[in-house]
């Protein structure tokens, strides 16, 4: 098991601030083995709510919950939505004898019936897989392939990585969504998200797969948004700067998870991603994907002009705004588009990270980063 420190120190950080803290993610991302790092899995406070024993203990929430002490930890949340009032309830009580972590893959119902019922109550955690953070610069290559959800990283050799990823898939297609209130036909969502991933990194065109689908623009955008509230991918939304110059406006879209993504293109080897004509645009998504990781901003957009200036990433934090650039490739240059961009946007600078292995200055605010700045946090970026 790898240890997940960082995360497991800042859900007892929210702990200790609040009276309910909720941790969510896509399933199988390994959010049951955090609950367990904070409460054994065989204590009496601990509720899984795919274990039919727990489910039963639960048919009474209220006596079943009332009279437990300290950590109380209730796993797969969202199959029991009833719990939240009892929770607010449970949580308003002075002096307070127990606090709640609740575990629960991202739905509409879970995320409504939290900020409805427990407002003022709560801390939301969003948690993903393994990051290269944790997995170390050594592994970024077998972390790219294979994405980060802990049982396809872990897996023996690359065959059983792609079968458990393939078994992913099917299961969330013909459950998962069943489960969290999405009627979506299994084969039409499978349809939908492998087009989607011909389209990792592109700006999104609802027409275009309309078109292609042979189905209305309203039933793209609904599938875009459920792939998107369930962690599986990630909507980027375009900067807006005052400038005069006409600015791209609809969203860049990637795969949250490579490991997906490679699934559904049909790639399971290192030597097909190198030759794969989406390797460019994979390495692009896990960069941004591990960058926003890294850096946590407060906000983070991409922007484009329809004269062609783009920038791959926009961040905002504490009241500072960074560019950053992918390339894969072994000695980036500035650009064109980067000088647009530092004028237009006034960004403080840009970091154009690469898989090399030295940190240079290119011009004055922009510098090649290495891949291991994401390991370190991208520490140095953003000012102290």
């Amino acid at each position: 098991m790898i240890a997940r420190t960082r995360l497991v120190e800042s859900v007892r950080q929210a702990l200790s601030r609040s009276r309910v803290v909720a941790l969510l993610g896509p399933r199988q991302c390994g959010k049951t083995t955090v609950g367990g790092q904070l409460l054994a899995a065989d204590s009496s406070n601990y509720f899984d709510l795919e274990d039919p024993a727990s489910r039963a203990r639960l048919d009474e929430p209220m006596t079943a919950l009332r009279e437990l002490k300290g950590l109380v930890v209730i796993d797969e949340v969202q199959r029991r939505p009833e719990l939240f009032p009892v929770l607010r309830v449970l949580a308003d009580r002075v002096p307070l004898p127990a606090k709640y972590l609740i575990l629960g893959s991202a739905s509409p119902t879970l995320l409504r019936q939290s900020s409805e019922s427990l407002a003022g109550r709560i801390a939301l955690m969003q948690m993903n897989g393994f990051s290269l953070e944790e997995m170390g610069l050594a592994a970024h290559l077998r972390h790219w392939l294979r994405g980060g959800f802990p049982l396809s990283y872990l897996a023996e050799d690359d065959a059983r990585s792609s079968l458990w990823r393939a078994d992913f898939v099917r299961t969330f297609l013909e459950r998962d969504l069943g489960q969290m209130g999405f009627a979506i036909p299994s084969s039409t969502m499978l349809r939908f998200w492998t087009m989607a991933a011909h389209y990792h990194g592109q700006i999104w065109n609802n027409a275009q797969i309309a078109g292609a689908m042979n189905i209305g623009e309203k039933s793209v955008r609904r599938y875009l948004d459920v792939l998107t509230d369930l962690y599986m991918l990630r909507q980027l939304q375009p900067w807006h700067a005052n400038i005069k110059k006409r600015q791209v406006k609809s969203p860049k879209v990637y795969f949250r998870d490579t490991g997906l993504l490679h699934h559904l293109l049909g790639v399971r080897t290192e030597k097909e991603l190198w030759t794969h004509p989406k390797c460019g645009a994979s390495w692009e998504g896990y960069v941004i994907e591990e960058s926003l990781k890294a850096v946590a901003p407060e906000e983070a957009f991409f922007w484009a002009t329809h004269q062609g200036a783009e920038i791959d990433l926009v961040l905002i934090k504490d009241g500072h705004m960074l560019g950053l650039e992918c390339k894969r490739v072994d000695a980036p240059r500035l650009t064109p588009s980067m000088r647009i961009a530092l004028d237009d946007l006034k960004l403080e600078r840009i970091a154009v990270v690469y898989p090399g292995a030295k940190r240079f200055p290119l011009a004055e605010r922009v510098e090649a980063v290495p891949l291991d700045a994401l390991v370190e946090g991208m520490k140095g970026l953003f000012p102290e």
